[in-house]
C-alpha cells in the first residue's frame, strides 16, 4: 500500500536584509503614528517659519475692528484691529519651544536618576528615591505662579525649566521599577561576568530595553508642558507681551469675545491646542501599540501561516543535514501553528500512523 503524500508548507529561511530593514520601521507603519507625526510636523513647520509666514505684524493695530474672517484677514481681527492669523502663527513657536524644552530636560533627569537608582541599588537607590519622592509632591503651576510674582520677565525658558524640574519625578519612578526588573536578566549578568563596566552595561544592555518607556514619558511631558504654558498665559501669569496661543485666549477673554459673538478670536487657538494634543496623544498610542504585544495591530503584526485541512507546515532542513546517513525527515509545526490536542481525531488529509508501505 502506498503512503498518501501530505501537503507540506515549507517556511523560507530567515528574512532577507530588506525585510529586516522594514522591521526597523515597523513603528511608522501604524495609522495612529503616521497621523500624529504628520500633524506634529505641520506645527513644527509653523513654529520655524511662522514669523515669516505671518501676513501682518501681530501687534499692529488697524481701523478694521472686530471683523469676521475675510480674504484680507483669514482669521478675522481683534477689538483693536490686530490680525488673529498672525498672532496664531507667531505664537506657535513659543508653545512648541516650552513643550519640547521641558520634555527634553525632564526626560534627561528622569533617565539619569531613575535608571541609576534602579541599577545601582543600595544607598544610592535610597537617596535617589527619596529625591524623587520629594519632587513628586511639589506642584508645578503654583510654584511657577510664585516665581512669576518675584521675577519681572517670566520668559519661556524660565517656565520650561520650572515645568521640567517639577515633572521628572514620575518618569524616574517608572524607569526605576523597569530597571529593577532588568538588572538581573541573563544578558545583563553575562555582560557583568565578562568584566563590562557598570555604565557600559547601563548604556548598551539596559537602556535599549527602556527606549519605549522613555519615549512615552517624553511625549507625556511635552503634553503637560504645552498645557501648562497655555494655562499660565491664559490666566495672565506668563508674560502677555510674548505671543502664544494662551496669550490669544487671554486677550479674547479679557475683551469678552464670546459675549460679542467674535468666535473667530478664540476658536482658531482652541483648535490648534486640540490638534497638537491629539497629535501627541496619537504618537503616544502608537508607542504603546508597538511595545505592548496585546495592542499590536499594523505596527507589530507577525508572519502568519493560514492553516487548512491536511496542511502541515514544516521547517526546511539544510541539504547537508538531510544527506547524513540515518536521517529521518520529521514534520515540525511552524511558529504560530496550532497543534491538535491529544486524543483528537486526525484530519482527513493527514496520513495516520496505521498506514504502511
Amino acid at each position: 500500500m502506498s503512503v498518501t503524500a501530505t501537503d507540506v508548507a515549507v517556511l523560507d529561511d530567515p528574512p532577507t536584509p530588506a525585510a529586516a530593514g522594514r522591521t526597523r520601521f515597523r513603528f511608522l507603519r501604524g495609522g495612529k503614528t503616521r497621523t500624529g507625526l504628520l500633524i506634529l510636523a505641520f506645527f513644527v513647520i509653523l513654529a520655524v517659519a511662522g514669523p515669516w509666514l505671518a501676513p501682518y505684524d501681530p501687534d499692529a493695530m488697524s481701523d478694521q475692528l472686530l471683523q469676521p474672517p475675510s480674504s484680507e484677514h483669514w482669521f478675522g481681527t481683534t477689538q483693536t484691529g490686530q490680525d488673529v492669523l498672525s498672532q496664531i502663527l507667531v505664537g506657535t513657536r513659543g508653545v512648541l519651544l516650552v513643550g519640547f524644552l521641558a520634555g527634553i530636560l525632564a526626560t534627561v533627569l528622569s533617565v539619569l536618576i531613575g535608571v541609576s537608582a534602579g541599577f545601582l541599588g543600595g544607598a544610592a537607590d535610597e537617596i535617589l528615591s527619596m529625591l524623587s519622592n520629594i519632587f513628586l509632591v511639589i506642584p508645578g503651576l503654583p510654584l511657577i505662579i510664585i516665581i512669576a510674582s518675584f521675577v519681572e520677565d517670566t520668559g519661556d525658558l524660565l517656565i520650561a525649566a520650572v515645568i521640567a524640574l517639577t515633572s521628572w519625578a514620575w518618569g524616574a519612578r517608572v524607569l526605576r521599577a523597569q530597571t529593577l526588573s532588568l538588572r538581573r536578566r541573563d544578558y545583563v549578568e553575562a555582560a557583568r561576568a565578562t568584566g563590562e563596566s557598570t555604565w557600559r552595561i547601563i548604556l548598551f544592555e539596559v537602556m535599549p530595553n527602556l527606549t519605549a518607556v522613555i519615549a512615552s514619558g517624553f511625549v507625556g511631558t511635552v503634553i503637560f508642558a504645552v498645557l501648562s504654558e497655555i494655562t499660565l498665559a491664559f490666566i495672565g501669569v506668563a508674560d502677555i507681551s510674548h505671543w502664544n496661543w494662551g496669550t490669544v485666549l487671554f486677550w479674547a477673554q479679557s475683551n469678552q469675545a464670546l459675549a460679542q459673538g467674535a468666535w473667530w478670536w478664540f476658536v482658531p487657538a482652541g483648535l490648534c491646542i486640540a490638534l497638537l494634543g491629539t497629535a501627541l496623544s496619537l504618537i503616544n498610542f502608537g508607542i504603546d501599540e508597538f511595545v505592548n504585544p496585546r495592542l499590536r495591530t499594523a505596527t507589530g503584526s507577525s508572519r502568519k501561516v493560514r492553516m487548512r485541512v491536511g496542511f502541515t507546515p514544516v521547517v526546511r532542513t539544510a541539504p547537508e543535514e538531510s544527506a547524513q546517513p540515518g536521517f529521518t525527515p520529521v514534520a515540525r509545526p511552524a511558529a504560530g501553528a496550532e497543534t491538535a490536542p491529544s486524543g483528537a481525531p486526525e484530519s482527513p488529509g493527514t496520513p495516520s500512523k496505521e498506514h504502511s508501505a
